[in-house]
């Protein structure tokens, strides 16, 4: 007789979910051996892996989401194997990897600012559980409140590929790293804010966009591939400064940027979000 107990496991949605843990695992394991190395030009290139497999990271993130409500297998194991994922793709590699280039340099107060950021997106995520399961099921929110941990880990790691790549071939990164300690101070705040962000979940196969715009998609994603360097930082950051002008922007005009077709805005989402 089965255990009616058990939970289910939907194979495609939690395969994405399992590659999320790898890359984020791997990103562990190429920060770990960039630290080994006392040449900081070998170092780096350890870093840029550990980078690449943060971003992968995000993409398996997105995926894993997606299959899911797009096959009706959303389910409480797979919210809860997600979050298991985030915080090691999203909280533990990005945490090591501003340690590892910055934050070792501020001995005991650069290790207390990794782990504040650890705490606050183990927090965040522990919180968006909390809320998934009070809510109704199958009903996701299309909006965040607060900076959703997987993009405050892309802003991290855009900026980081962006400053290795400005320093390239130098002995270490520029003066500018410094304001990677500060950064991750303002995600750990962001994570927790009020600020409202898009979760873009009312995307899905059946979304149509005029030509125009459908050209314009293809014209960033062109971009992003040619200027990988600068284009990633550019997005991950427009998507944290957008949480701040959102509140100020008409219902129509939201729906129009986050490609909620159809779909009448909350009454209540006004400029008072932001108190």
């Amino acid at each position: 007789m089965s255990d009616i107990r058990q939970p289910k496991i939907y194979l495609l949605p939690n395969l994405m979910t399992a590659g999320n843990l790898f890359c984020g695992f791997a990103a562990v394991l190429r920060i770990y051996d960039g630290a080994q190395e006392n040449d900081f030009l070998k170092a780096a290139a350890y870093f840029h892996d550990a980078i690449w497999f943060i971003l992968a990271a995000c993409i398996f993130d997105l995926l894993d989401g997606r299959l899911a409500r797009l096959g009706g297998h959303e389910s409480p194991f797979g919210i809860e194997f997600d979050s298991l994922a985030d915080i090691v793709s999203f909280g533990m590699a990005p945490a090591l990897l501003v340690y590892q280039i910055v934050l070792g340099e501020f001995r005991n107060l650069g290790w207390m600012i990794a782990f504040v950021y650890l705490a606050c997106g183990a927090l965040r995520l522990a919180r968006f559980n909390c809320v998934a399961a009070a809510g109704p099921p199958n009903s996701p929110d299309k909006n965040f409140t607060g900076f959703p941990i997987p993009a405050a880990a892309g802003v991290i790691a855009s900026l980081t590929l962006f400053m290795l790549w400005l320093d390239e071939g130098q002995r270490t990164i520029g003066r500018w790293k410094y304001a990677l300690p500060v950064l991750m101070i303002f995600l750990s705040f962001m994570m927790f804010s009020k600020f409202r962000y898009p979760s873009f979940k009312a995307v899905n196969w059946r979304t149509t966009q005029s030509i125009p715009r459908f050209l314009f998609v293809i014209a960033l994603l062109a971009l992003t591939v040619k200027f990988y360097h600068w284009m990633a930082a550019v997005i991950f950051l427009s998507y944290l400064l957008y949480g701040f002008l959102r509140p100020f922007l008409s219902p129509k005009r939201r729906r129009v940027i986050e490609e909620e077709i159809g779909e009448e805005a909350p009454e209540d989402e006004t400029a008072d979000e932001i108190t």
